[in-house]
């Protein structure tokens, strides 16, 4: 399935979150009892805005994900990693 250029993939499998761009792929510790993302309602550069889905509760609550801290601790370097996306969808399977 193919992505409009500049677009990024959030989803989550297991305890994990996963963030795709291009080539690579970031797994990170997930939000405790997450289900799923259901919707991106922000992107920043870097701090992303969504709804998702908790087992621990019956509506959708609106969560955080910060990658700086992240691509810090994997040595990658946040400004040349996050200036060519555009935008991030939510995709599972």
């Amino acid at each position: 399935m193919g992505y409009p250029a500049g677009t990024a993939i959030l989803s989550s499998e297991n305890d994990y979150t996963i963030f795709k761009f291009g080539n690579q792929v970031l797994r990170f510790q997930a939000p405790y009892s997450l289900e799923k993302y259901i919707e991106v309602k922000e992107w920043d550069q870097g701090y992303i805005v969504v709804m998702a889905k908790y087992r621990h509760n019956d509506k959708n609550e609106e969560e955080y994900i910060d990658l700086f801290p992240v691509l810090e601790l994997l040595y990658i370097d946040a400004d040349e990693f996050l200036k060519p996306i555009k935008g991030v969808m939510i995709a599972y399977g």
